[in-house]
C-alpha cells in the first residue's frame, strides 16, 4: 500500500518504508529528522518540468502526462521501491506545501494506475 506525506510531518510507525521522491533535499530536514529510508531523487520529474509545473493547478493535467512520459524513460529508477511495495507500506514523502498538486501524487497515481499497485495487495 502507499501513502503520501509531507516530509515535515513527523515520522510515524504506520509509515512503513518511508522514501522521499523529490529531487531537491528538504530545506532544513535532516535524513534522521525527517525518517528517511530512501531517497530516490532518480524519480523526481527533471529540474525543467519541475520549473516549469511551478504547483500550478492549470498544468496539472499536462504536468502528470510529462511526468509520466519521464518516468517511462527511467522505469528501473522505480526497482527499488517497487521491490519495497512488494513487502508492505511504504509512504511517498515531499517537501511541496500543495498537499494536492505535487509530483508524489502524481507518482503515486502512476504507480497505481500504469504498474498495477493496489490498495493493500502490493504488485499485481
Amino acid at each position: 500500500m502507499i501513502k503520501i506525506k509531507r516530509i515535515y510531518d513527523p515520522p510515524a510507525d504506520s509509515d512503513g518504508f518511508r522514501v522521499l521522491v523529490d529531487r531537491l533535499w528538504p530545506r532544513g530536514m535532516s535524513k534522521e529528522k525527517g525518517g528517511i529510508d530512501l531517497w530516490l531523487k532518480e524519480i523526481a520529474p527533471s529540474n525543467e518540468l519541475r520549473k516549469w509545473f511551478n504547483h500550478e493547478p492549470q498544468k496539472w493535467a499536462v504536468f502528470k502526462k510529462r511526468y509520466f512520459a519521464e518516468i517511462e524513460v527511467s522505469k528501473g529508477a522505480l526497482d527499488p521501491l517497487v521491490n519495497k511495495l512488494q513487502a508492505g507500506q511504504v509512504t511517498l514523502l515531499y517537501g511541496a506545501r500543495d498537499l494536492r498538486f505535487n509530483n508524489a501524487v502524481a507518482l503515486k497515481e502512476y504507480l497505481e494506475d500504469k504498474m498495477g499497485v493496489q490498495n493493500g495487495t502490493g504488485i499485481n
